[in-house]
């Protein structure tokens, strides 16, 4: 194909073009583009770059009888409009392909992200057939979350199971001794050993391993931060559960921000299920900028109220909270 002609009239364009570029000076805008241009600029300076909120789909489930359906939760955050959908695995109906590829659609329809797949461990036991189950389980979870294309998982090390019942636990402040014979030192070599075979899982296949602050050995930030400063691998990171830390909540919360890849946002409306904190949210908000994390926050509500009224407050409180992001 022949070139066209330069015609005067391009010529002399091209000239004031390069002419410009050399003296540092722009080619004016339309008004409509300087405006957007305009527009999108002082929203970085000014405000910098917006969080997204999800939602955990057990803040529509709470281990009733009955399994709130995922799809629900998925049409939940489209409708309210936030970005993504936190799995709880348990409230999954299967694990089989054709259950995966239909949440895939469903949620690319309805124009949600599935972000993360919250699963259990217990990796703190000195049993140790039930830790191997627990480590090849955690694989199977990396995969699954590959396949339904959720780029981090939520782990936890497990608790020492001393205390009984869950409820026991938090009378007892998530406080429990380890198993008679064995030290916490066990616990953490045990704890170690499994996260350190998993990372590498988790970097095969391309997903996060979120450690989150859920009892056991993670119940401080103390304990948390040295499983975390253990593991050679950059797919560990921190989960942060705003509402497992109970003493010192805010410290802690600090203490752990600059590792972590994905928030889980606890709130109670109607009174909590287990226990109720008052949550500073502009107060963590604060925390969360000074650290500069920018990824999802997931809403896990865990209270009495109508989940479908307290997940919309919920989204109101924490979209005002963290407008600072």
């Amino acid at each position: 194909m022949s070139e066209k002609p330069i015609t005067n009239q391009r010529r002399s364009f091209l000239k004031k073009l390069a002419a410009g570029v050399a003296g540092g000076t722009l080619i004016p805008l339309s008004a409509a583009a300087e405006k957007a241009s305009s527009k999108k600029a002082g929203t970085a300076a000014d405000h910098g770059c917006h969080v997204k909120l999800g939602i955990s789909s057990y803040s529509y489930w709470h281990f009733d009888p009955e399994r709130t359906p995922i799809r629900h939760v998925i049409e939940e955050a489209s409708r309210l409009g936030v970005y993504g959908v936190d799995i709880l695995h348990r409230q999954m109906e299967s694990e089989d392909p054709d259950y995966i590829r239909a949440l895939k659609k469903h949620a690319l329809i309805h124009g949600v992200h599935l972000n993360c797949l919250s699963t259990h461990q217990r990796f703190l036991t000195p049993d140790r057939e039930e830790r191997e189950r627990s480590i090849e389980d955690t694989k199977r979870f990396i995969r699954l979350a590959h396949d339904l294309g959720v780029p981090c998982i939520r782990i936890s090390t497990g608790r020492w199971g001393t205390t009984g019942s869950f409820a026991e636990l938090m009378d007892r402040r998530g406080e429990e001794p380890p198993v008679e014979g064995y030290t916490e030192e066990d616990g953490y070599e045990w704890c170690i050993d499994a996260l350190e075979r998993i990372a590498p899982v988790a970097e095969e296949y391309g997903v996060m391993l979120g450690l989150e602050n859920h009892w056991g050995l993670t119940r401080t930030a103390e304990g948390l931060l040295r499983l975390f400063n253990a593991v050679d691998s950059p797919w560990l990171g921190v989960l942060m559960d705003t509402g497992n830390f109970l003493d010192d909540k805010y410290e802690q919360l600090e203490m752990v921000a600059p590792h972590t890849v994905f928030i889980q946002a606890k709130t109670y409306y109607g009174g909590g299920r287990f226990y109720t904190l008052d949550l500073d949210y502009d107060r963590i908000g604060r925390i969360l900028k000074n650290a500069g994390y920018k990824g999802y926050i997931s809403i896990e509500f865990e209270g009495h109220a109508p989940s479908d009224e307290a997940v919309a407050d919920s989204i109101d409180l924490l979209r005002s909270a963290f407008s600072i992001l």
